[in-house]
Order: structure tokens, then C-alpha cells, then sequence
């Protein structure tokens, strides 16, 4: 019998294309933002793929022409936390994560392709595979301290690793990264031009080596501005306490440092110290398992104790209207108990059975 019409199209696209097994997230007006739903529908295909010799490598990339991924559905989130359904948040972020720690682990090359906005969530989904692809077009980011939050996903693995101290400074401010950027900060591997990506998924289908495969269309990313940027970046958030960093802001002179200073005054003071202590012991932590169990622990913090990631969606998704209310609403009330209360956070159920 067949569907009909009105039959919506699953939320994850999955296919096999010649030597390619194709993940394509199929949510275009949320910008494919990811879902529990989702993740189940990815780790199926993946159960099926890891079992089928004809599938040699998995391609992962996302409908429409806006992005692989916005993140995790965070207007979900608000409402369970309001509604008092902690069961919900925790059964989210187990999947998510143990689903970040799988592609990073999986026995066969996994090719994402990060065209357009790919963030928070997405992150999780794009920079942990064997083969991380962005184009002219690619903007990744962190952004969680603007609701209130901090990076997840392994994001303060990545973080961690990035050169010099540019991983605080992009975890706490939330900074957009173009392709260069990205490439230069760890977040990614090569630049495909974005009307090559047909003609890469083609040439992928027809089997041979993945990575030579995506080199033989890559370009070279040309400069990045981070990597302009490192000189005041390693100067002011290579302070001890992030309260230190603001001061060093402050009196450095240059125009970024300011644009910087700026933008912390309007996030969330405890997401932006926690943040900036959770990328400090990332880089201690011996892998990404270890970091995913840190931030699950953090997030589910979070969630269960602190009013700013409520306010943060509301102002940001819900209202709309720009202006959330921290509380503290300084970085100089956030008391360093309570940061060592997130980092003693556990949660009710384990991440790794």
C-alpha cells in the first residue's frame, strides 16, 4: 500500500549509495536541529552499516541549504525542565553523548560534511568523525553561555585542543568560526568548496580511500583570523580566573579585546566561569569518553539547580525578547563554591553502563 501524501518524511534520511552509507538529518526549517527521535534513527543506521560489507564509509550531512545541524533542541529542553521532567533531559543527553562518543569510535571512516550553521549539537555530530569537511559557507560555534549554559558534546574536548588559550576565549564568548577558522581551531579537516559536495559524495560512492578521496577536493582554507588573533587572545584568557581575564581586557588595546570585553558583559556570568574552569580540566582528561562524563555531570547540573539556563531559552527562543536576567549578574558574585558544586555534580544515572 502506499503512504500517503500527507505522510511526513522521516526526521533522519538514511541510504545506501554505492560504497556510502548516507545520514542525511531531514529537519530543514529547524535548521535539522537534533532531536531524541534523531538519534535513534542515526544509531539504527549505524547498527545496520557496521554489519554491511558493502558499506565501506558513512557520509553525514543535512537537508537544505542553511546548515547541518543548529544544535540540539533546546526549546524542548525548557519546556521539560519547567514541566519538572528530569527523566526526559537525562534520556536526551545519554543518547546524545554516548551518540558523539560512537562516531568518534566508529569502526568505519565517517565523512561529516558541516555546510552552513553547524553549532552546539551539531558540533557533537560534525568534529568527532574521521573525516570533518566544512565550505565557504560553514559558521560553527559553541554559543551556550548566551542561554545561560556551557559547551557539551565533547565541544570542551575540542576546545581544549585548540592552540594557545583560544579555547576559552571561544567557549566563553560563543564566537563564530568560519572555515579557516575552524580548520585552524581543530573543529575541522579540509574546505570543500560547497558546489563540489555533489561530486565528493559521488566520488565517495564509488569506493577507494575516503581521505585521499576528500583531498582531491579540497582547497586550501586561506587565512584565519583566529590565527591572527592568538596574540591577544594567549595574553588575556591565560589568566587564572576568568575575573582576571576582564581585567587584562580592559586595559589591552586592541579593538577585538574590547569587542570581547563587551560581549561577556551580556552572558551568563556562572555559565561563562564554569565554562572556562570545564575547558581548563578538559585538557587533563585522557579522552573524549572522560570529557563526555565531565559534561554530562555539568549539564545535568544545570538543569536540575540553575535558573539561568531557563531564562537564557526564554529570552533567546521562547520571548524573544534579548534580555535575560543573570543571576548573579556579575563575574565577580559567582561564588567558586558553587563552580566546585558543578564539578561534584552527579548524576542520577551513569553515562557509560
Amino acid at each position: 500500500m502506499s503512504e500517503s501524501p500527507d505522510t511526513p518524511e522521516p526526521t533522519v534520511l538514511a541510504r545506501v549509495e554505492g560504497a556510502v552509507g548516507r545520514l542525511t538529518l531531514n529537519r530543514p526549517r529547524a535548521i535539522n536541529a537534533l532531536d531524541l527521535a534523531m538519534i535513534g534513527l542515526i544509531d539504527e543506521a549505524l547498527d545496520a552499516w557496521e554489519a554491511d560489507s558493502t558499506v565501506t564509509v558513512v557520509v553525514l550531512d543535512g537537508a537544505g541549504d542553511r546548515g547541518l545541524c543548529a544544535g540540539g533542541d533546546v526549546r524542548s529542553l525548557h519546556d521539560e525542565i519547567v514541566a519538572g521532567r528530569p527523566a526526559d533531559t537525562a534520556a536526551f543527553f545519554l543518547a546524545e553523548y554516548r551518540l558523539n562518543a560512537r562516531l568518534a569510535e566508529y569502526p568505519k571512516p565517517i565523512v561529516t560534511l558541516a555546510d552552513g550553521i553547524t553549532m552546539g549539537g551539531g558540533i557533537g555530530l560534525a568534529s568527532h568523525a574521521a573525516l570533518r569537511v566544512v565550505t565557504e559557507r560553514s559558521k560553527l560555534a559553541m554559543p551556550e553561555t548566551r542561554i545561560g549554559f556551557t559547551p557539551d558534546v565533547g565541544g570542551t574536548w575540542l576546545l581544549g585542543r585548540a592552540p594557545g588559550h583560544l579555547g576559552e576565549y571561544l567557549g566563553v564568548t560563543g564566537t563564530t568560526l568560519d572555515a579557516a577558522d575552524a580548520v585552524y581551531a581543530g573543529f575541522a579537516d579540509h574546505l570543500v568548496p560547497s558546489d563540489r559536495l555533489d561530486a565528493l559524495r559521488a566520488a565517495l560512492a564509488g569506493g577507494g580511500d575516503p581521505a585521499a578521496t576528500v583531498r582531491e577536493f579540497a582547497v586550501a582554507p586561506g587565512a584565519s583570523r583566529l590565527e591572527a588573533a592568538r596574540a591577544w587572545v594567549d595574553e588575556t584568557f591565560s589568566a587564572d580566573t576568568l575575573v582576571e581575564v576582564v581585567e587584562r581586557l580592559r586595559t589591552y588595546a586592541e579593538p577585538a579585546a574590547s569587542t570581547a570585553l563587551d560581549l561577556m558583559g551580556e552572558l551568563a556570568p556562572t555559565g561563562m566561569t564554569v565554562t572556562f574552569e570545564a575547558i581548563r580540566r578538559a585538557r587533563e582528561l585522557p579522552g573524549l569518553r572522560a570529557d563526555l562524563a565531565q559534561e554530562y555531570g555539568l549539564v545535568m547540573w544545570f538543569a536540575h539547580t540553575q535558573p539561568d539556563l531557563i531564562e537564557g531559552i526564554r529570552a533567546q527562543l521562547v520571548d524573544k525578547t534579548r534580555d535575560p536576567h543573570w543571576n548573579p549578574a556579575s563575574l565577580a558574585d559567582v561564588d567558586p563554591a558553587t563552580v566546585e558544586a558543578a564539578f561534584a555534580s552527579v548524576p542520577a544515572l551513569p553515562l557509560w553502563a
